[in-house]
This record gives C-alpha cells, structure tokens and sequence, in this order.
C-alpha cells in the first residue's frame, strides 16, 4: 500500500475572501471549504480520482473533504481554513491563544462509496 502520510496547511484563499461577502451559509463558501488540493501525482499513487472524497486523519480529529489536483509539492495537502479544518486542529496553542494551523501530519484514506464498491 502507497504511504498516506501527508503535511496539511491550511490557507486563505481569494476566492475564499471574496466569497465571505456573500456569507459562510452560502453553497459555494460550503465547496470552497471541504476542497482539497494535492499533487496529482500523491493522487495516484494512493488511487484517489480527480473529485472523489478523502476522509483526512490528525492526532486531534478527522474531517472529509473533496479532492482535487493542483500544483502544491509533493507530500503536501493545502485546503481553505473552514469548519472541516477546526475538526483536524487541536488546543495547543505554544501560548499564542490560536490553536497550531500550519504543517500537521496527517493520513488520507480514499472513501469508497457502497455503489463503487
């Protein structure tokens, strides 16, 4: 089995900033927030197709989101900071008082629906 053991970093992303003018209740903030992007090549190697949803593991949580590809380094996983990401964060915060949101080592598990299986 490939290695699923990936680098997270959540970011802030343009059409994220644009899109929190219509408001986070909004279809396209949902989209916008349970996307994920990795290397194509990450991709392929674990057997994840273009669209299918990951369900992404950290020390502190799991969330699922949708996948893409894009042009980030291998090894790397960048998705929009949202609710889905608050699941993964945990409370330790190195006395800052923001929870640590950048470089966490996490799993992706492809998720196999019923009906493709």
């Amino acid at each position: 089995m490939a290695e699923s053991r990936f680098t997270l970093h959540p970011i802030r992303t343009s059409k994220q900033g644009q899109q929190i003018n219509v408001g986070k209740d909004h279809a396209e903030y949902e989209v916008i927030v349970n996307t994920l992007t990795m290397h194509p090549d990450d991709m392929k190697s674990l057997n994840i197709p273009h669209g299918a949803s990951v369900r992404i593991r950290s020390q502190d949580g799991e969330a699922t989101f949708l996948c893409q590809e894009g042009k980030v380094p291998l090894g790397m996983i960048f998705v929009p900071y949202g609710p889905p990401t608050c699941r993964l964060m945990g409370a330790e915060t190195d006395g800052t008082g923001m929870p640590t949101s950048k470089g966490w080592d996490v799993e992706v598990e492809l998720i196999v629906s019923e009906s493709s299986s």
